[in-house]
């Protein structure tokens, strides 16, 4: 029996400019996002900055540029700032409308597998996940916790890629060790509950 087969990472990722950048392979890529994500959580989070106000004169500070630019440019015989063509295409819109629609409808689904179909392990899922956000949630403010995924993201691929035999290893025992749990719960808890029919669904 031959040994597994490597996951590419790149690959899972899209193989594109963001799997580039979540490798480093793309350094220059990885290192604007640390660097942009630390300032801006050190802006907000220590020194206080107030997000609305600091975006107004972000924005303020760009206008006022590119007006000066333009301004001088006319003057002076220059060309324009070069801006790209500042519209959302059609493509663009449909495919951000299609990974809505996805995930509108797995939401809808879970929905009614709980409220419709009675799935009570579905509800507990559900129920441990929303409870474990909310407590990590009680840890962390909206922005720390952006700021940690952002940190996360630029790590766990890289490590993956880097140790993935080892940490394959490490996920195929504990996934034994949830499986036998969950064999011990659901024979002791879950077996003891009811399970409808389509039938007995129906004529109720």
């Amino acid at each position: 029996m031959g040994e597994p087969k490597r996951i590419s990472v790149h690959h899972t990722l899209g193989a594109g400019l963001v799997a580039d950048v979540l490798l480093w392979k793309n350094w220059r890529g990885g290192v604007s996002v640390l660097v942009s994500a630390t300032t801006l959580w050190y802006l907000f989070e220590r020194a206080g900055y107030n997000f609305l106000s600091f975006s107004a004169n972000v924005v303020l500070l760009l206008v006022v540029i590119l007006f000066l630019w333009a301004k001088a440019a006319n003057l002076l015989n220059r060309p324009l700032p070069p801006l790209p063509d500042l519209e959302i295409s059609e493509e663009t819109i449909a495919r951000v409308a299609d990974v809505l629609q996805i995930w509108m409808n797995r939401a809808l689904s879970v929905a009614h597998d709980i409220a419709i179909e009675r799935n009570l392990l579905l509800c507990l899922q559900v129920v441990g996940v929303l409870w474990t956000i909310s407590y990590i949630g009680s840890l962390f403010n909206f922005l720390t916790l952006i700021y940690i995924s952002v940190i996360l993201s630029l790590s766990l691929p890289l490590l993956y890629d880097k140790y993935q035999d080892q940490i394959d290893d490490k996920l195929y025992v504990i996934h034994g060790i949830i499986q036998t749990q969950y064999k011990k719960f659901h024979s002791i808890v879950l077996s003891k509950f009811p399970k409808f029919t389509n039938k007995e669904k129906k004529m109720q």
